[in-house]
């Protein structure tokens, strides 16, 4: 009896394709992709933990709103880093860091105006 998927031909010729892509091509081009793939990496990660950082200093999804990002720019962000981090923003801790909000906020009144309500 066939399933909901059909009777499971197309599965079987990607499965077919991949296999072989992975043995011949992928090893032939991790070399040459590498590196950039690397750099790209690095500055995921960087804005990643910028936007962590600022979830955590502006309270949250309503606080980068309020700050100016755009509901759908905060949506795929929050995507990203549950993505590259396993859990959302809100609850993640990064290891060892620790943040001062009186002083941050302090600091930002003084240069910028006081803190949005």
């Amino acid at each position: 009896m066939e399933s909901s998927e059909g009777k499971g031909l197309a599965k079987r010729a990607w499965d077919r394709y991949a296999a072989t892509v992975n043995k011949t091509i992928t090893p032939a081009l991790m070399p040459l992709i590498r590196p950039g793939a690397q750099a790209v990496a690095r500055q995921q990660v960087v804005d990643l933990v910028g936007f962590w950082l600022m979830w955590q200093l502006h309270g949250g999804f309503e606080g980068l709103e309020q700050f100016g990002l755009h509901r759908s720019t905060i949506y795929r962000k929050v995507s990203k880093f549950r993505q590259a981090f396993g859990e959302h923003p809100d609850v993640y801790e990064f290891p060892g860091v620790t943040i001062d909000y009186d002083a941050y906020w302090k600091a930002a009144a003084e240069k910028y105006g006081p803190r949005p309500s």
